[in-house]
């Protein structure tokens, strides 16, 4: 009787996936170059840091643990280098596109980074809110120091280029809505 050669499965098994489809699956490993590989059914796809969320993070630990079971949509798909991409964010509302209603509303928001152009400035309540960025011109002759707390207003939300536009507000943010 002759031996029946030892056939691999994960052909089979990329065969039957298609881009669009959500698939759970465990992570199994987040490496330090920033890509999750989450096991889907015995076959190890990736999730890039940017298909991880909406909102900024440093690291993917800040959204996904090792064992941790998780609900993706396949992005792409390669036979040829055995390769399967994968989205959280995919499944879930972008989140700037609700802060596009808040154009016009004064915030106040601590500013978390001074570049030549300008500050950002925090505009949501959060550790992981969206920043935007208030300009040069904007900013007077001393421009504000990272951790101090600025008043400004939501000129443009941009959600293509996801960017937000900020101005200086003249009063401060309870002056400005009548809380």
């Amino acid at each position: 009787m002759a031996e029946q050669p030892h056939r691999d499965p994960e052909p089979d098994l990329l065969r039957t996936l298609r881009r669009g489809q959500i698939v759970t699956g465990t992570v199994i490993e987040i490496a330090g170059f920033g890509v999750t590989f989450v096991d889907i059914g015995g076959f190890t796809a990736m999730i890039n840091i940017p298909e991880l969320s909406w909102r900024p993070i440093d690291h993917p630990s800040d959204v996904v643990a090792v064992g941790q079971e998780i609900t993706t949509e396949i992005l792409d798909i390669d036979l040829s280098r055995r390769r399967v991409s994968l989205s959280l964010k995919a499944l879930e509302n972008d989140p700037l596109r609700d802060l596009r209603r808040s154009v016009g509303r004064i915030v106040t928001g601590p500013v978390t980074k001074v570049v030549p152009f300008g500050v950002f400035v925090r505009v949501e309540d959060t550790d992981r809110g969206f920043e935007g960025l208030l300009p040069s011109a904007e900013l007077g002759v001393e421009p504000p120091a990272v951790g101090e707390t600025v008043t400004v207003q939501i000129k443009q939300v941009d959600v293509m280029r996801r960017r937000i536009e900020l101005s200086r507000s003249s009063g401060s943010a309870d002056e400005q809505t009548g809380t």
